[in-house]
């Protein structure tokens, strides 16, 4: 027998082993990825439940407006809510309803948790949705530009804006646009509303021109502060792919500078981007508690700020629940795409 036909047998038993991993490699990271997803949530659905008994104050009190009532009143409010029992039989009837689909009902409103999360969430959509898009490609275009001139004038300038912005406060910068562009500012006219998100009395394309005129000072306040990182995430990953060889290659076969960008560079450079895209994805649906309140928009943020303020237990959890699941959710699904855009990862 030839050693070639010695090898072939043990050679080919060997591909059909590695391709045998292979097909399973992607099952078994998915299954790892949905596994650990799972655990968080579980992880989320603990620490909602005791991380905000730990807030000051009493929302029974607080359900009474401040009225005089007997001690017999505030036991029957207790009762009726469960705050009587103890606080292990408090966790197990909230694990059991919140996997089960019910979030308990709001102490203030008196309403099932879900249905105010149902009602805010298309407000919230569409603030930090019109937002996530903007930045998003507005980081994506001015970062590849800035990497592909970069040391020059427009780099210098869109990486040190972006620096700054980034590090602005949201509070600060919605509160500063306020004062210039809604109250006016010395012979500047106040040309934006103040919050809220419509002004009453509109139907038709006047009530859509008029929700897009309060839409501007908040969909701006988030666009400057977001926008830098997705910036600076796009410029250093394309720094990292300039120096490639196939980029010298496609140079030597005469390609143009401007197609090799954007046929070679670019597409290999966004995949550290297009994490960053699912992360800010799942934020979106959290929303932005700081800008929502500053501009009063009835979202998620507003709604969540109300239920601090009581403390309104049930209101407070379920948010910050439908919150982490929304992070936990989507950065889960960026771990699956991640592998199809990049065979060498999950391998």
């Amino acid at each position: 027998m030839s050693a070639d036909a010695a090898l072939a047998p043990a050679g080919s038993a060997q591909a059909a082993a590695s391709r045998g991993r292979g097909s399973t490699a992607y099952p078994r990271y998915v299954a790892g990825r949905l596994a650990g997803a799972a655990v968080s949530l579980l992880a989320v659905l603990v620490t909602s439940f005791f991380l905000f008994r730990l807030i000051p104050g009493d929302p029974v009190k607080h359900m009474t407006g401040g009225r005089p009532v007997s001690a017999g009143q505030l036991a029957a409010y207790r009762e009726q809510f469960g705050l009587d029992l103890p606080l292990w039989q408090q966790f197990a009837d909230y694990c059991g309803k919140a996997l089960s689909g019910d979030l308990g009902t709001s102490y203030q409103f008196n309403a099932p948790v879900l249905d105010k999360i149902t009602e805010a969430l298309p407000n919230t959509l569409l603030l930090t949705g019109t937002a996530f898009v903007l930045y998003t490609a507005l980081g994506v275009f001015l970062g590849t530009r800035s990497a592909w001139r970069h040391g020059g004038i427009g780099d210098r300038l869109h990486t040190g804006l972006a620096l700054t912005l980034y590090s602005i406060p949201s509070f600060w910068l919605g509160l500063l646009l306020i004062i210039v562009l809604s109250v006016g500012a010395g012979p500047l006219p106040g040309l934006f509303p103040t919050g809220g998100m419509e002004s009453g009395g509109e139907e038709g394309f006047a009530y859509a021109v008029d929700v897009a005129h309060h839409l501007v000072l908040p969909v701006v306040t988030l666009v400057a502060v977001e926008y830098g990182q997705t910036l600076l995430v796009t410029r250093s990953a394309l720094l990292d792919e300039m120096g490639s060889d196939y980029l010298t290659t496609a140079r030597a076969k005469g390609l143009r500078d401007d197609l090799v960008r954007r046929r070679h560079a670019v597409p290999n450079a966004l995949l550290p981007t297009v994490t960053l895209i699912f992360i800010n994805l799942g934020r979106t649906v959290a929303g932005v508690i700081l800008v929502e309140t500053v501009f009063s928009w009835p979202g998620l943020g507003g709604l969540f700020y109300q239920a601090l303020s009581v403390p309104d237990l049930p209101l407070v959890q379920g948010l910050f629940f439908v919150f982490a699941a929304a992070v936990i959710l989507m950065n889960t699904l960026a771990d699956l795409i991640y592998p199809l855009l990049d065979p060498r990862v999950g391998r």
